[in-house]
C-alpha cells in the first residue's frame, strides 16, 4: 500500500477518529448539538494535528442529510460527497497559491448565492496566513456582515500573522501537538489492522520523529514499512529515517566523556560516511544531553526519548557528568548549531563543535594541554588524561590545527577546503605561521588567528575616548562595513558585531559583545581584509585591535573615575579662558591622570 493510500485509509473521517484535540471536538460537537454554530472559525495549530481534517468533518457535520448531528453519518450523499470533493458548495483554498485580492474578491461575490446541494455554503481556506493585505481587507469586509449560510474555516500554522480584525470575528480553536502515547496507540493500532509486524521501540521512535504531528507519524510509519517489508525494527526505522543509532550516540558521548578528542574525528565521518547530516547529528546530539540532563535532574520523571534502548546504560552515562557541564554543553552545541545553518562545511563545524566539549573543564574554560594530561575534573576524565603518552598528545594537537586550518580557509576563500591530508596540514602550518606573524604585529597586544586572544591595553584607548581620531572613524564606520561586505560577505557578517570605541596612533579599537565574532575577526585572513578596506577608507593605514565589550566598558567606567578625581583636585593648570595648555594635554596623553608636580623652567 502506497503512503498517500495509507494516509488517505486513516484520515478521521468522523470527530471520533482524530487524535489529541479531545477539547476541540467537545466544544464543535455541543455547538452542532444546541444549533449554535457559528459563521467563522480559525483552527490554528502545528502541522499535521488535524486542523484541514477537522475542516472537512465540520462540514459533513452540519451538512449531513441526517443532521445537523455531532457526528457524520458518512454514508449519505452530502457526506460521501464532500468526503470526495464533488460538493460544489464546499470550497476548500489554497491561500499559498491563491494569496491575490482578486481570489477574495470572487468569494465575497459568490457568498451572497445560496447554497444549491447541502444545507451550509462552506469555505475553508488553509494556510490563511499567506494571504495579502489586500486580500486581507476584503475578506475582513466579508466576515463582517457574512450571510446565515456561510461558514469560514480558516486554518494556519502562524496565527500571529493574521489581522487582530480578522482574529476577533472568529471563534479560534488551538490545535495542540499529539502526545506520544496516543500517536503510540493510533500506530499500534494502525500496524494490526494492515497486518504490519512492528517493534514498540520502533513505533516509539517514529512518533517521537514526528515531533506531535500525526500526518508524518502515518507518514514515517509507511516510510518504514516500505523499507522492512511489512515488518518495521528500530534498526530499520533508525536507517530509513536518517537518525542514529542508539550505540553511536553512546560511541560519542563517551569520547566527549572521557574527554579523548582523538576518538571524535574517525567517529564523525562514520556518520557521514554512512550519509547522516552533521545538522541532523548536531540537532539529535543536543536532544541526547538534553535527555541526559532530564535524567540526571528529575530521574522519576520519566522522562523517555528513542535513544534509550539500554536503559542501564544511559543512566550510568548521565550519572558520569555533572548538571553544570551539561548545561555548559548543551550552550556550546546550540551556539555551533546556529552558526551551521550558514557554513559552507557543517560536517568541521560539527567535529570543532565536539572537540570544544572535549578540551572544556567543569567550569566551561578552554584548557589546551591539560585536557589530555589529566588535568581536568570529571568522570573518566582523569584515567583518560592519566593514560596518554606525548606522542598521543602531538598527535591531537595536529588533528586541532588541521581543523583550525580547513575553517581558516574557509572564512578566505569560501569554498571547501582540500581533502588531502598533507593539503590540510599545510593549511595548518600556513595558519600558524599567519598567527605568529599577527601577535608579532599586534598593536597593543591583540594576536590574529586561533586559540585564545590577549587583552590589548587600554589605557591609552580609554585616554583618547571621545577624540577626534574616533569621531572620525565613526562617520565613517558605516562606509566601511559596506565595502567589508561588498570584498567578502561573510567577514561582515562577524565584524558587524563589533563597535568602534576608540582610536590611538593609528590604531582602532573595536568591541565586540561576542566571543566567537571576536575570535573570527581576529583571525589573520580577516583582520588583514579589514585593514586592508579601513587603508582605503581613511587614506593611511589604520590597524585594528579588539576587545570585548565587558571589559571595554569596566576600563572606561574606571578611566572616568580617575578623570572625576583629577578634575576635582584641579591637577591641570588651566589659562584664562579655562582650558588647558597644548602641553599640559600632551602630558596627560602621556602620563595620564595621575598626581604629578607640575614645575616651569
Amino acid at each position: 500500500m502506497s503512503h498517500i493510500a495509507l494516509y488517505r485509509a486513516w484520515r478521521p473521517q468522523t470527530f471520533h477518529d482524530m487524535v489529541g484535540q479531545r477539547h476541540i471536538i467537545k466544544t464543535l460537537q455541543n455547538a452542532i448539538r444546541e444549533n449554535r454554530v457559528s459563521h467563522a472559525y480559525l483552527f490554528n495549530g502545528p502541522r499535521g494535528t488535524g486542523k484541514t481534517s477537522a475542516a472537512k468533518i465540520m462540514a459533513k457535520a452540519v451538512n449531513c442529510e441526517r443532521g445537523p448531528a455531532p457526528e457524520p453519518c458518512n454514508e449519505c450523499d452530502a457526506c460521501q460527497g464532500i468526503t470526495a470533493g464533488t460538493i460544489m458548495d464546499v470550497i476548500e483554498i489554497d491561500a499559498a497559491s491563491n494569496r491575490g485580492i482578486d481570489e477574495i474578491r470572487e468569494i465575497r461575490d459568490k457568498v451572497r448565492y445560496a447554497p444549491s446541494e447541502v444545507r451550509y455554503k462552506v469555505y475553508i481556506i488553509d494556510e490563511v496566513h499567506m494571504l495579502t493585505t489586500e486580500a486581507f481587507n476584503a475578506l475582513l469586509k466579508t466576515l463582517e456582515e457574512p450571510p446565515g449560510h456561510v461558514i469560514f474555516i480558516l486554518a494556519t500554522t502562524e496565527p500571529h500573522k493574521l489581522l487582530p480584525t480578522i482574529i476577533s470575528r472568529c471563534q479560534r480553536f488551538d490545535f495542540r501537538q499529539v502526545s506520544l502515547e496516543e500517536q503510540t496507540e493510533r500506530l499500534r493500532l494502525i500496524c494490526q489492522e494492515e497486518g504490519i509486524q512492528a517493534e514498540e521501540e520502533a513505533l516509539s521512535y517514529i512518533a517521537r520523529l514526528s515531533e506531535g504531528g500525526m500526518r508524518d507519524a502515518i507518514s514515517l510509519l509507511e516510510q518504514s514499512a516500505a523499507f522492512g517489508g511489512e515488518s518495521i525494527t528500530l534498526e530499520g526505522a533508525v536507517d530509513v529515517t536518517g537518525g542514529l543509532a542508539a550505540h553511536q550516540f553512546a560511541q560519542l558521548a563517551e569520547a566527549v566523556r572521557n574527554r579523548d578528542a582523538g576518538a571524535i574525528l574517525p567517529l564523525v565521518e562514520g556518520l557521514m560516511q554512512a550519509g547522516k547530516s552533521a545538522e541532523k547529528c548536531m540537532e539529535n546530539f543536543i536532544y541526547y544531553f538534553r535527555d541526559l540532563l532530564v535524567l540526571k535532574l528529575a530521574p522519576q520523571g520519566g522522562a523517555s526519548t528513542e535513544r534509550i534502548v539500554d536503559d542501564g546504560r544511559f543512566r550510568e552515562m548521565a550519572e558520569s557528568f555533572t548538571a553544570d557541564r551539561l548545561f555548559r554543553m548543551i550552550d556550546v552545541l546550540n551556539r555551533y548549531q546556529t552558526e551551521m545553518k550558514h557554513a559552507l562545511q557543517p560536517q568541521t563545524l560539527f567535529e570543532v563543535a565536539l572537540m570544544k566539549l572535549c578540551t572544556m573543564n567543569e567550569q566551561g574554560e578552554i584548557v589546551e594541554r591539560s585536557a589530555a594530561s589529566g588535568g581536568s575534573a570529571g568522570a573518566g576524565g582523569s584515567q583518560a588524561g592519566g593514560a596518554a603518552s606525548q606522542g598521543e598528545i602531538t598527535r591531537l594537537q595536529r588533528q586541532v590545527e588541521m581543523l583550525e586550518g580547513k575553517l581558516e580557509q574557509l572564512l578566505r576563500t569560501g569554498v571547501a577546503a582540500g581533502a588531502g591530508e598533507a593539503a590540510n596540514a599545510g593549511q595548518a602550518n600556513a595558519g600558524n605561521a599567519n598567527r605568529r606573524g599577527g601577535a608579532a604585529r599586534g598593536a597593543f597586544g591583540s594576536v590574529g588567528g586561533g586559540g585564545s586572544i590577549s587583552k590589548p591595553k587600554l589605557e591609552p584607548f580609554v585616554a583618547a575616548l571621545n577624540g577626534p581620531a574616533i569621531s572620525q572613524i565613526r562617520m565613517r564606520w558605516g562606509e566601511l562595513l559596506q565595502r567589508v561586505k561588498d570584498a567578502k560577505i561573510t567577514v561582515h557578517a562577524w565584524l558587524v558585531d563589533g563597535d568602534p570605541v576608540s582610536a590611538v596612533d593609528e590604531t582602532v579599537l573595536v568591541a565586540f559583545k561576542s566571543m566567537m565574532h571576536r575570535e573570527t575577526t581576529e583571525k589573520p585572513a580577516n583582520r588583514e581584509l579589514i585593514e586592508h578596506v579601513l587603508r582605503e577608507v581613511f587614506g593611511r593605514p589604520v590597524r585594528l585591535a579588539t576587545v570585548m565589550m565587558k571589559d571595554w566598558q569596566a576600563a572606561a567606567e574606571s578611566g572616568a573615575s580617575r578623570q572625576e578625581t583629577a578634575e576635582t583636585l584641579q591637577l591641570e593648570p588651566e589659562d584664562e579662558s579655562g582650558t588647558r595648555p597644548e602641553w599640559v594635554e600632551e602630558a596627560y596623553k602621556m602620563f595620564g591622570d595621575q598626581l604629578v608636580e607640575l614645575k616651569s623652567d
